[in-house]
């Protein structure tokens, strides 16, 4: 069967080529817009043009220091990056702040890590945004759990191993707040754990206890797309011995599902530091 006829590739059609980019940032309005996981080539085109369009950018710790430098010199820029356990400009001061520039009749890319709209506080912003009738866009960004799920050659969803999906925050691990782990310990789903680095250990167990086998598999990603990606996959009932001998730095995503098994067999993962351990 002869194949499809290849498409040309010729200097000339590439210099036809123009990027579908349009439209301005707007004096006096607030795009909340989405960095993507870290990557600059995984940047969507509307974010990197508003980055490279807006009077002033109000920036997180996560965002990429490659997605940065898209922003102009003249751009003014305010960091107001957040790490666990300490806050270096509260959240309704970085609302307050956005609230200011738009009055002055600035337009204003505050910009997140990911996706705005997944575990990004974008509804509290959106609230100041609303409460000082500021105008407001949502440009969307490639979120941690698809980058971490690409970077390691695996599909979130699969009819084989997984007909839901869901994303969960680690943050409810802590002591006045538990996980359902009934729930959430079921066979036919992949869950995603965002910033739960240092509550492996209480999923691991929570999952077990509920129902799930020790020998079901997990996989850890940290600084997904990244240079600096480092992975571990291994089961529920290894993984926190696992991570106490190979630590890994914050960022880190926690992905729970047989569909991790198409990580030792998938020829789409990139070859960066993985340590796997067999499943039982």
């Amino acid at each position: 069967m002869p194949l499809p006829r290849a498409c040309s590739s010729s200097a000339a059609h590439h210099a036809a080529l123009s990027l579908p980019l349009h439209g301005d940032c707007r004096a006096g309005q607030v795009y909340l817009v989405g960095a993507g996981s870290g990557d600059a080539e995984l940047l969507t085109l509307k974010a990197a043009r508003l980055l490279m369009q807006a009077d002033a950018v109000v920036y997180d710790r996560l965002v990429g220091d490659e997605v940065l430098a898209l922003i102009p010199r003249h751009t003014e820029r305010y960091y107001v990056g957040k790490a666990r356990g300490h806050h270096s400009v509260a959240q309704d001061e970085i609302g307050a702040l956005m609230v200011a520039l738009a009055q002055q009749g600035k337009s204003v890319v505050r910009l997140k890590g990911g996706d705005p709209a997944v575990f990004g506080r974008m509804g509290e912003e959106l609230d100041a945004l609303a409460g000082a009738q500021v105008p407001a866009t949502i440009v969307p960004g490639i979120t941690a759990a698809s980058a971490a799920a690409a970077c390691m050659g695996i599909p979130l969803t699969d009819r084989g191993h997984a007909q839901q999906l869901r994303f969960v925050t680690a943050q409810l691990c802590r002591e006045e707040g538990t996980p359902d782990w009934a729930a959430l310990a079921r066979k036919d789903e992949t869950l995603v754990f965002y910033m739960g680095l240092s509550k492996v250990a209480a999923i691991c167990q929570g999952l077990r206890q509920a129902g799930l086998p020790d020998e079901w598999p997990i996989m850890l990603v940290a600084n997904a797309s990244q240079p600096s990606q480092q992975s571990l996959v291994g089961s529920l009932a290894s993984m926190p011995d696992m991570l106490a001998a190979n630590p890994l730095p914050s960022p880190c995503l926690i992905v729970v599902g047989s569909v991790v098994q198409r990580v030792a067999t998938s020829p789409a993962g990139k070859s960066l530091d993985v340590c796997a351990a067999s499943l039982l």
